[in-house]
């Protein structure tokens, strides 16, 4: 139709009211393409959630976890290690929502009170004095200098403060244990966690840190016991775990955990787990460190550790140990702040902030607080600890039979 056609025809509607064009239209649009009938969208059923027919057993048992249990097999804990890695992030902040506050991280400072030095001939320490990595050794920090230090921690957010000393074992050092009582008792009257590693010590210097008030006694097994003779031969595995029923024994808090990128493989993942989850009590807390290579020491030319592997050894760690503090340690400064929240999310809810990890760099207490900022996340407070302490110690009554 012509343009003058159509503007008799618009007029024609004017005064009729109604179109014979509209009521037999002379095109159907101004595409000469037609369009076609348009098909029923079809109806979608989301799956299933998972359950023992398309997930493994394991899995589900442990998804399942009301309370700890101390009897998985390695199989077990293979077979959730090696579950496809979303499905295995998802079951583990599933969990991890049954025991924790997925909001809530708690933040810990750890400082070096005595530096270098050290008989053992751990091949990925600087502090090692086998070992020419360029590191001073020191004598222990005074304590003044120290309770300073806890000081700047609190007021920076942290509410757990670990001090660290390079020796193999506190044989002889009574000095320097008293000291060290001093600063216990220092650290907990500013209302603060207080954590020491001090390498290996027996019973009675255990009962000694107790009567001090000492939260928890950081000895970690780094790896699987079949793995652990390539990393350190100066002490043994049975040495480590000797330590861990001391501390145990004494009433103090056990912080156990490993080392990625020891020139481990994967099944060592499995086994590291293995071996605190079958301890007779799980640790209250479990470190996960990323091995930062120091030059001079046996593993100073390491490749890192994938980071696929950080994330399934902290998932499969919150799915064994479902009551347990999994923290996200050495290693976090060399992680984007994508790959520390995808940690968060399957399970970590720990991290090490401040100045320094004893001899290797850390994230900084500003620099969290906005990552925290940005993500929704914030400090564990201190009543949230106590009563997180008295829910695992509920749990761990419960699960003392080891049932699933």
């Amino acid at each position: 139709m012509s343009v003058p056609s159509l503007l008799r025809q618009s007029a024609l509607t004017s005064r009729t009211g109604v179109s014979q064009a509209l009521r037999r239209p002379q095109w159907q649009s101004f595409s000469t393409i037609q369009d076609a009938p348009r098909a029923a969208i079809p109806t979608t059923t989301p799956p299933p959630p998972p359950t023992p027919s398309n997930t493994g057993t394991a899995l589900q048992d442990a998804m399942n976890a009301s309370r700890p249990r101390n009897n998985w097999t390695k199989e077990e804990i293979s077979e959730i290690y090696n579950t496809p890695l979303m499905e295995l992030t998802y079951a583990a902040a599933t969990l991890h929502r049954r025991f924790h506050n997925p909001a809530a991280i708690q933040l810990c400072t750890l400082m070096s009170i005595k530096t270098g030095g050290c008989s053992e001939d751990c091949s990925y320490c600087a502090q090692s004095s086998r070992y020419s990595t360029g590191l001073k050794a020191s004598k222990l920090s005074p304590v003044d200098e120290v309770l300073a230090a806890a000081k700047i921690a609190k007021d920076n957010g942290s509410n757990r403060f670990c001090m660290g000393a390079a020796w193999r074992d506190m044989r002889g050092r009574k000095t320097n244990l008293k000291n060290i009582v001093a600063m216990v008792k220092g650290v907990r009257g500013m209302g603060m966690e207080a954590c020491v590693t001090l390498g290996m010590i027996d019973a009675a210097q255990a009962k000694e840190l107790k009567d001090a008030g000492l939260t928890a006694y950081n000895h970690n097994v780094d790896t699987s016991r079949e793995h652990y003779p390539n990393v350190i031969t100066t002490r043994s595995y049975d040495e480590r775990l000797a330590t861990i029923e001391n501390v145990r024994d004494a009433g103090i808090h056990v912080c156990t955990g490993g080392i990625l990128g020891l020139g481990e493989k994967p099944e060592d993942h499995v086994g590291l787990v293995h071996t605190v989850g079958t301890m007779r009590e799980h640790p209250e807390s479990f470190p996960v460190n990323a091995l930062v290579p120091i030059k001079g020491t046996p593993l100073g030319d390491s490749t890192p550790i994938s980071f696929d592997a950080t994330v399934r050894t902290i998932a499969t760690a919150r799915l064994v140990l479902p009551a347990t503090i999994v923290r996200l340690a050495a290693g976090r400064i060399n992680m984007t702040e994508e790959k520390q929240m995808l940690c968060f999310m399957a399970g970590a809810n720990a991290i090490f902030t401040g100045e320094k990890m004893l001899t290797t760099p850390c994230s900084g207490w500003d620099e969290d607080k906005e990552m925290f900022g940005r993500w929704g996340l914030r400090p564990m407070e201190g009543e949230e600890l106590i009563s997180f302490k008295d829910e695992r110690a509920r749990a761990i009554s419960l699960g003392a039979t080891g049932l699933k």
